[in-house]
Order: structure tokens, then C-alpha cells, then sequence
């Protein structure tokens, strides 16, 4: 591939732009088959990079090398394997029924690249939410800016070596950078932005694209419920939530934010949550810094913020589970839950981001929904129950992104479910056939074949046999 010419300016940033515009403009006509070997080279590099894929991730904040295998490769190789199964058929022109008043039509929809593309990517799974999204974006056949994180620079790095090594300059583009290098991308006039991060930023985001009418996709966040009911399978519940709080050290958009438990089964799930949580990232007694298993928060900043999220439940008289201790020179924070929670506490207003764990009791399902509908809408909500009317009536009264029964952030990675929120915790959609649409205009194409079609019988002049025509056609079409 040619060598990057990285622009810095904002002339520059703009000068590039029109080169991606002017190169979607090519690749709009070229055949599906083209874009398929995109792809493939794609696959091709990631398989034969992956261990400098584990070892810059673990350098950014210590992730452990298998997991980085699990949670940031599979991902993306799962998406990839998809995309090249389906793509042809995702890419095909899609035959549309007439009704009876458009005989003498045919139609189709299209789907059309939307052109050149901006995608900024966060930190906490800085190559899978990066390139994840990329292969949505290849596939559909549009040209993409890249922004990836400046708090994760190994990755960055890294991600900026693989588009050099894959892909020319004017179809993918990786620009490092902090906070200015994003706003001055934002003021450019792409043709889709797809944008992971907090609501918070995904708010400026959105501004920003407004100003060009340019469409977004928004993955956000949020407080993520996680209920358990007096006849759920309490081992497995408190395994399968370990993993999915714990995992990447909480900094997961999807992790289970917070726990309403049956008063009931309180004290036992608390007992088994312990046991789990040390057992998988610890030694069997606690979780300290030699485990193998366990990621480090991203920076000072986050350690500062999660150890304060800590301070003011205590301080307001919460009770702190700690299954390790911290060290502020390695951004190292044991797993805490916190239990006696009460109302004012923060861990109630914000998201947490981080391996703590608020627990709140419940005795009834209305407690419940009131509870989750009390705050934004968030990106998951997890059910742990085994009466079907417990979960339907949560299922029915509350709204969320994406939605597990008896499971744990698995949803994420099934590539026949789309993954998104809704309003503060996203929007729009991505992952597999959803990602391709999320970067393709659905074109409506018409044909008139000739012969009869009932608009025709609508036009001017608007006659009294006209007017029986319509009412004709307004009683039974």
C-alpha cells in the first residue's frame, strides 16, 4: 500500500476529505467482489498480527493477552467472517411487492454506499470497537477517516501501522491525536459519522453533525440493570455476572452497572458473587495485583474517579466488599461491592465504568421497573429469573438497548442481533446485516412498466368521475 500523508491542519484535514470523496465516488461502481477483498485482506492481517494486537492492548492498561484474544480479536473476526459469507447477498438489489394500486410498477431498494465516513473510536476496547466498526463501513463500500483513542496510544499506534500495511490513504485513514484532532474532524462534512463513547460526548457529537446534516450512528452507555428473582439459579447468576462486570476491569459499556436482588436470596447471591469474583480473577481468596486474569483501569484520571465513586458511597454509609486492595501506581482497583446503598450516593446517578458493584434489594416487580425507568434508558438490561411472567412484565414496562435472560453481555457478540441503544445509550444500530445498513443508503428505485396504476387516475383535472375514482380507491385499496 502507498504510504499515509498524514494531515494535521485543518486545511489539510479538509484537502483529505475531498480526496475520500472523490475516491467513494470510484468505489460506489466498483463491484461487490472488490470490496470482499478488502475484507479479506483485513482478516488476513489480523490473523497473522495477533500477537502484536495482544501486546499493544496489554501495554495500554494491562489487559490480560487471552482476553485480548476473546474480547478484542474474536469480535472482529466473527464480524469479518459474516460480512464475507453474507455480503454479497446484504449488497443485492431487493425486490419490493406492488400493492394492488401500483400494478404496473416494479421496485427494488438499493443499497448504496453513503460516501466518506468518520469514526471515532473510544479506549476501553480500543481495537474491537475500532475495527469493528471499520468492516461494517468497508462493506457497505465507503471510504473512512479513523480517529482512535489518544488514552490508549499503543493501540493507536498499532491500528494506524494496519491501515498503512492494508489500505490505501484514500479509502482508510487512521489520524492520532487528542481532543482537537476529533473537533476538527467534526467540522468537516462527512457522509456518516459513527461515533462509541459516553452520552456526554455522544451529545457534542451530535450538535457537531447537525450542523452539516450529516447521519450518526451513537453507541453509548449508560446504567445497565442487572435483576435477580428469588427463583433464579443463583450460582449461575453470580458466575456469569462476575464475568461480565468484572471482564476488561468493569470499563465495559455492557457490563451490569448495578444489582437489584430479591431481599429473599440477598445474603446467599452476596456469598456466591464473592466466591465467583475471586475465583475467576483471583486466587481463590482475593484479587491482587499477580493475577493474570485481570485488567488495569485505563489511567490516573479514571483510578482517581472510581476510588472517589468508592468514598461517597462509604461516606454516605454504604458498606464496601473488597475482594483485593488498590495501588494508584499501577491504576490497580480489586473488585468492590457495595451493599446498604443509599439513594444520594453517585453510584446511583452516573456511570460507573469500573469494578464496582452497587447492590440494592427489592420486594416486588414494581419496585423494579420503577427503579430502571427512573433513570435514562440504558444500553443493556440483564434478567436473572426462572418464571417467564417476571421476566415478560420487565420485558413489557421498561425499554432498553439490548436485552439477556439468564446471561451476561453476550448479546454483544451474536452477529445475527443488532447491537445499539436508545436515546441516552445510543443511536442507530450496528453489527452484521445492521452495521451494513447503518453505512449504506436504503434507495427506493420505482419502475413504471406500463399499464394501469391508480396515481395515474389521480392527476388533473379534478373531475366529478375523478372524484368517484378516488373514493373508490380510498374505501378499498
Amino acid at each position: 500500500m502507498e504510504t499515509q500523508v498524514i494531515p494535521t491542519t485543518e486545511t489539510e484535514l479538509a484537502g483529505h476529505l475531498q480526496r475520500h470523496k472523490k475516491r467513494s465516488a470510484e468505489l460506489r461502481r466498483e463491484p461487490v467482489s472488490n470490496r470482499v477483498q478488502r475484507l479479506r485482506e483485513l482478516q488476513a492481517w489480523i490473523q497473522g498480527n495477533r500477537d502484536r494486537i495482544k501486546k499493544a492492548v496489554h501495554a495500554d492498561f494491562k489487559k490480560p493477552l487471552l482476553e485480548v484474544d476473546t474480547s478484542e480479536i474474536y469480535p472482529v473476526l466473527t464480524e469479518l467472517k459474516h460480512a464475507l459469507k453474507h455480503l454479497q447477498q446484504w449488497a443485492s438489489p431487493r425486490k419490493v411487492d406492488a400493492t394492488i394500486a401500483y400494478l404496473g410498477t416494479r421496485s427494488e431498494i438499493r443499497h448504496e454506499p453513503k460516501g466518506s465516513c468518520l469514526i471515532i473510536a473510544p479506549w476501553n476496547y480500543p481495537f474491537s470497537l475500532c475495527v469493528g466498526p471499520l468492516v461494517s463501513c468497508l462493506a457497505a463500500g465507503n471510504t473512512v477517516i479513523i480517529k482512535p483513542s489518544e488514552m490508549t496510544p499503543g493501540t493507536s499506534r498499532l491500528i494506524r501501522e494496519m491501515a498503512e500495511e492494508v489500505f490505501d490513504t484514500d479509502v482508510v485513514c487512521v489520524l492520532e491525536g487528542g481532543v482537537e484532532v476529533s473537533q476538527q474532524l467534526l467540522d468537516l462534512p462527512f457522509d456518516h459519522i459513527f461515533f462509541t463513547g459516553s452520552p456526554a460526548v455522544g451529545k457534542l457529537v451530535m450538535k457537531a453533525a447537525a450542523r452539516n446534516l450529516t447521519s450518526i450512528t451513537l453507541e453509548l452507555g449508560g446504567k445497565s440493570p442487572t435483576v435477580i428473582d428469588d427463583s433464579a439459579n443463583l450460582q449461575d447468576a453470580a458466575k456469569r455476572i462476575a464475568f461480565g462486570k468484572f471482564i476488561n476491569n468493569g470499563q465495559t459499556c455492557i457490563a451490569p452497572d448495578y444489582v437489584l436482588v430479591h431481599h429473599s436470596v440477598r445474603d446467599e447471591f452476596l456469598k456466591r458473587l464473592v466466591k465467583e469474583v475471586n475465583t475467576l480473577f483471583g486466587n481463590g481468596e482475593h484479587v491482587d495485583e499477580k493475577s493474570a486474569s485481570y485488567a488495569r483501569l485505563v489511567n490516573e484520571r479514571h483510578f482517581n474517579r472510581v476510588n472517589e465513586l468508592i468514598a461517597d458511597a462509604v461516606s454516605h454509609g454504604a458498606t464496601a466488599v473488597k475482594l483485593g486492595e488498590m495501588n494508584k501506581e499501577t491504576n490497580f482497583i480489586a473488585p468492590v461491592i457495595l451493599t446498604d446503598v443509599p439513594p444520594e450516593a453517585r453510584v446511583w446517578e452516573e456511570e460507573i465504568f469500573g469494578p464496582i458493584l452497587p447492590l440494592r434489594t427489592f420486594r416486588s416487580v414494581e419496585e423494579v421497573t420503577a427503579m430502571i425507568n427512573g433513570l435514562p434508558k440504558p444500553l443493556a438490561l440483564y434478567i436473572f429469573s426462572d418464571r417467564k411472567a417476571f421476566q415478560e412484565t420487565i420485558l413489557q414496562n421498561t425499554s432498553a438497548g439490548s436485552v439477556c435472560i439468564n446471561e451476561c453481555i453476550l448479546q454483544f457478540t451474536h452477529p445475527n442481533l443488532p447491537f445499539g441503544g436508545v436515546n441516552n445509550s445510543g443511536i442507530g444500530k450496528s453489527h452484521g446485516y445492521y452495521g451494513f445498513l447503518a453505512f449504506s443508503n436504503e434507495k427506493p428505485v420505482l419502475r413504471q412498466k406500463g399499464g394501469w396504476a391508480a396515481p395515474y387516475l389521480m392527476h388533473p383535472p379534478y373531475t366529478t368521475a375523478m372524484k368517484k375514482v378516488v373514493d373508490v380507491l380510498l374505501r378499498w385499496f
